[in-house]
């Protein structure tokens, strides 16, 4: 992606006080797309082919502009979850979470115990926080089973998050 298309999809951002700058219209006819989300997907698939993390992220913002969330993103994400070569697992999380499937539960009970080098200032393990509520929204006995896990972890932040969320889903 060239700096003027990056800077062309971070107009999609939502900035306080100061709104978007540009539509997703103008976004999807640059790229020639009429699809939010299939735009998303290929601009998604191309970052992680050339494991370029700043177009991991504005595949990113595209997805999320598009608010597009269907299963074809689903392997994109867990493998995204794993890979220590870009910054915004934060995201990933929070998207894997949203989708809500059970093919989910293994990557996010990594990325509740995995700390990537660049957030090893984080003390409050907002990755692991993220991924152990991506995991009490999945319904079924393997999120159930990896929240049971990780409620006997040597992190209180993370058990803590473990508990509320097997509280919330009546399972304690």
């Amino acid at each position: 992606m060239t700096p003027e298309e990056q800077d062309l999809v971070m107009g999609l951002v939502l900035v306080p006080g100061k709104g978007r700058t540009r539509t997703l219209d103008e976004v999807l006819a640059h790229f020639g797309e009429s699809d939010g989300g299939a735009l998303a997907l290929r601009l998604l698939r191309d970052a992680m082919e050339r494991r370029d993390a700043d177009d991991v992220e504005m595949a990113l913002i595209v997805k999320s502009a598009a608010d597009a969330s269907g299963e074809e993103f689903l392997e994109p994400l867990i493998e995204l979850s794993r890979a220590d070569w870009h910054t915004r697992h934060e995201d990933v999380v929070r998207m894997l979470g949203k989708l809500r499937s059970p093919r989910a539960v293994p990557a996010l009970r990594e990325a509740a115990r995995w700390v990537p080098e660049y957030l090893d200032w984080d003390e409050n393990r907002a990755l692991a926080v993220k991924a152990i509520w991506a995991l009490g929204a999945i319904t079924g006995a393997e999120a159930r089973e990896a929240l049971e896990g990780l409620r006997d972890d040597e992190n209180e932040i993370i058990r803590e998050n473990a508990l509320k969320q097997l509280a919330r889903r009546g399972e304690l």
